[in-house]
């Protein structure tokens, strides 16, 4: 033992004396950091920077238990008395809670575009790298960076309009105050960093870079900025609402003309289609398909031709508990019922000849989930939906494999008495009932039956992109610009994917019928919260969240329960609109660190 000890101290002792003897020694690397001279030398290491950008770009079904669609007339969080704040225009500079969890913070988003200044302005010093798919390792990074900055002032201009245009890394000894710029400005700089990520990114991506920006992620990132910017939100209805705001350019056009931005979003759109690399999953069914059962495929399958940009979730992504489908699965099958659909939505799914479902036609209230839109099947599970098999403990009770939403009045021989037995998937199930949902529906988009949740994360993808957004953004810029036809042309291709009559409407109405087959077609893909903000339709959209009771009456005098439940909506909470909403407030943090700031109208 003495001699081991001796050995260890002589050979620290040796070490030491080598490093004070040796000043090289001193100009080691750190072991837990890379200095910039060697990240911008060294292609893996660039790439590995890039990568920690693409990381900071939201995963809203994946670890997120603040879901976007809770903000507005999609879903509803069980737990969710901020959120209930937030839909009640509660919002301050001051008051954070209730959209800071769900919704891209200022600071955050100014952090990732940060690390994109730093990237493009040390760019140059990288080495070409490998070539792949015709474009240099360099190029190809120096595209990413593009696209990574486009996506995130883009998320800064979606709920804030204009903000300052930061395109270098500041020293310390700058000057760190910046104005806003204005609307058009940032729309411009987006635009523009697309196009540069377009001509620099590969058309696909193949092996282990299948989840990056490739050419058609950027000219999809182009059309929806686009599209946006053509909106009521940012052109004359948007600014009428503010007319004693004193700085409207900073929250739309004040000058040009909006036929020219239409124009713009169409030509946007056109290009995606126009590289012939996406297409409708399914778009042609047969007779004898299940158009439900393609529309699931869509989202839970993999290397999808509709895909333009998606990202996976593995095992490895988060813990079990955290996977969408953890925690929008009911609490029969172990879930934590948040993300519930909310009635709002379900009765804009329209009856299968293409009329508006309406709870006051008796046909359609005594059986409101029969004859309805093919992607309500694949999207809502409601109660009787056929789902994947309980888990032991609940088998008993429902062989099966049904949502039981609702409850049983029975009699109760030994009491002599009308009692009441609810289902499993209720707030006063047996499994878990506080984690029961309160609407009366459960979500099933982005969901795989085949996967347990409750132990297995489901291996479902993000998309950011898909090709059916780029057709409603087509067809949108086509009525923008009076085409109805075109317009009509493009939108039925999505209805004729989904199983759905072709729309023959024209002016307002043809408007609406697109709005709300975007509003189907895209349901909690994070498009509606920013939709109904765009479209200026708030009043109508934060009215009040819906569920619906669900009951299977006893007749009072056989003691008979019915097999057909008695399903009625209703007014589960009541929300509030005030126009200020249509853009976040900038938190009083920033406006105190930056005096140039300007704030949005209508917040003190």
């Amino acid at each position: 033992m003495k001699n081991k000890i001796f050995y260890k101290s002589f050979f620290i002792i040796t070490i030491l004396f080598f490093i004070a003897c040796n000043d090289d020694v001193l100009e080691l690397q750190p072991l837990d950091s890379y200095s910039d001279a060697v990240v911008w030398t060294d292609p893996q290491l660039a790439e590995t920077f890039i990568n920690g950008i693409y990381f900071k770009m939201e995963i809203p079904n994946g670890d997120n238990k603040y879901g976007l669609p809770n903000l507005v007339d999609e879903s509803h969080r069980r737990d969710g008395g901020a959120q209930l704040n937030f839909n009640n225009s509660i919002i301050s500079p001051d008051l954070i809670s209730g959209w800071r969890a769900e919704l891209p913070s200022w600071d955050n988003l100014y952090l990732q575009i940060r690390a994109c200044n730093k990237f493009l302005t040390n760019a140059e010093k990288l080495p070409d790298g490998t070539i792949a798919d015709g474009i240099t390792l360099k190029q190809r990074l120096t595209g990413e960076a593009h696209f990574l900055r486009a996506w995130y002032y883009h998320r800064l201009t979606s709920l804030y309009g204009a903000v300052p245009i930061i395109d270098k890394v500041y020293e310390l000894n700058d000057d760190f105050l910046a104005p806003r710029n204005t609307y058009a400005e940032c729309v411009d700089f987006i635009v523009k960093d697309c196009d540069m990520a377009a001509s620099l990114l590969p058309l696909k991506h193949t092996n282990d870079k299948l989840s990056r920006a490739t050419k058609g992620a950027a000219l999809a990132l182009k059309s929806r900025i686009l599209t946006y910017a053509a909106s009521d939100l940012h052109n004359e209805e948007g600014l009428s609402l503010f007319k004693g705001y004193s700085n409207p350019e900073l929250i739309g056009y004040t000058s040009g003309n909006r036929s020219a931005r239409y124009q713009a979003a169409k030509d946007a759109a056109k290009a995606v289609m126009d590289l012939g690399m996406y297409e409708l999953y399914k778009a042609n069914p047969s007779p004898t398909d299940d158009i439900s059962s393609n529309f699931e495929e869509l989202f839970n399958g993999k290397d999808c031709i509709e895909d333009i940009m998606v990202r996976y979730a593995t095992t490895t992504s988060y813990a079990v508990k955290y996977s969408w489908q953890a925690l929008s699965s009911s609490n029969g099958y172990h879930g934590q019922g948040n993300n519930a659909p909310l009635d709002n939505l379900v009765r804009d799914y329209e009856m299968k000849d293409g009329t508006k479902f309406n709870w006051d036609n008796p046909e359609h209230a005594a059986a409101p989930y029969e004859n309805r839109d093919p992607r309500f099947y694949a999207t809502i599970l409601y109660e009787g939906a056929k789902w994947r098999t309980r888990a032991p403990g609940e088998f008993p009770l429902d062989p099966v494999g049904v949502m039981q939403l609702g409850r049983w009045e029975k009699w109760d021989a030994a009491t002599n008495s009308k009692i009441e037995v609810w289902g499993l998937d209720t707030r006063k199930g047996t499994n878990s009932p506080f984690e029961g949902a309160y609407t009366g529906y459960i979500i099933r988009k982005f969901c795989d039956i085949n996967v347990d949740a409750q132990f297995y994360v489901p291996e479902i993808g993000w998309k950011y992109f898909r090709y059916a957004e780029i057709i409603l953004n087509y067809a949108e810029a086509c009525i923008g610009l009076g085409q109805d036809e075109e317009a009509r042309t493009y939108l039925n291709m999505i209805r004729k994917r989904a199983g759905m009559p072709d729309i023959t409407d024209s002016g307002v109405e043809l408007r609406d019928r697109l709005r709300n087959e975007r509003r189907i077609e895209m349901v909690v893909e994070e498009q509606r919260f920013y939709d109904v903000r765009r479209w200026l339709i708030g009043p109508k959209a934060y009215e009040a969240a819906y569920k619906v009771d669900i009951v299977y009456k006893m007749d009072p005098v056989t003691h008979i329960t019915s097999t057909t439940p008695t399903i009625t909506p209703m007014v589960h909470q009541k929300y509030n609109w005030i126009n200020k909403a249509y853009f976040l407030p900038i938190l009083r943090t920033e406006m105190n660190k930056n005096n140039l700031l300007i704030q949005n109208p209508d917040y003190e």
